[in-house]
């Protein structure tokens, strides 16, 4: 069962409380806020809502602002592809880093240590992952020490990964070889074993992984039909002359 973009079956009741109330706007409960995340990133949990309630609040009060809090809340939402919630957070940033950043694609590298450099990165991994191009997501993160910087904070960061990059592949196949699936998963040998039959459920078949039907990848023939008389496109072209120039 899904939840609303508001909820979050693990919310503590202190948050829950700040999120319903006049306190969300309360600079005050920014501290509260950024030990949450760092909550998530412990446990992880996830709460996009509040996530966005703490980067509102360092809109507000930008004196305010935590790096390492906003760099972990673009990490956390990573790891929900492929959900808007990482677009979501970054239209709450300052519009000068989302511009340091798009020009530093252009230009070279942000400076070193700022959010621009953080949001530089972090949006390549999350157009990788939402191109589907998961063998260079994994050798992107892999490939800059950078990389692994900015996810430290969140345990189980490259796990969730791929149970996310899984679930995806299980929305849209019912087979694929096993060396591409290694590629996508970052896997190989026993761990790659593991991890399709323990956590997925798949089947390994010599060279091939099979995915279990499901309502997302089961092919179904659909035929539709448009019930419109030419009366109707008659009626409308007609109103469209008679409208006034």
């Amino acid at each position: 069962m899904g939840f609303a973009f508001d909820q979050a079956p693990e919310r503590p009741e202190n948050i829950d409380a700040i999120l319903n109330g006049l306190d969300r706007y309360n600079p005050e409960t920014t501290g509260v806020f950024q030990d949450y995340v760092a909550q998530q990133c412990q446990d992880q949990s996830y709460d996009c809502y509040a996530n966005l309630a703490l980067l509102k609040l360092y809109q507000f009060n930008p004196h305010l602002t935590q790096l390492e809090t906003t760099t972990n809340v673009l990490a956390k939402a990573l790891t929900v592809f492929p959900s808007p919630d990482f677009s979501l957070c970054l239209s709450l940033l300052p519009p000068y880093v989302l511009a340091q950043s798009r020009n530093s694609e252009k230009t070279g590298a942000a400076p070193s240590g700022t959010l621009a450099e953080a949001v530089q990165h972090l949006s390549l991994l999350h157009n990788q992952l939402n191109n589907a191009q998961y063998d260079a997501f994994w050798d992107t993160l892999n490939g800059d020490d950078l990389y692994a910087d900015l996810v430290a904070d969140v345990q189980g960061f490259e796990e969730l990964l791929r149970v996310r990059i899984a679930v995806v592949v299980s929305q849209c196949m019912q087979e694929v070889q096993r060396s591409i699936l290694e590629g996508w998963l970052n896997l190989k040998g026993a761990k790659f074993d593991n991890f399709v039959r323990e956590v997925c459920g798949w089947k390994i078949e010599g060279e091939k992984v099979g995915i279990p039907l499901n309502k997302e990848n089961e092919a179904r023939s659909s035929v539709v039909r448009e019930n419109v008389k030419f009366e109707q496109f008659g009626r409308m072209v007609k109103r469209a002359y008679e409208q006034p120039a």
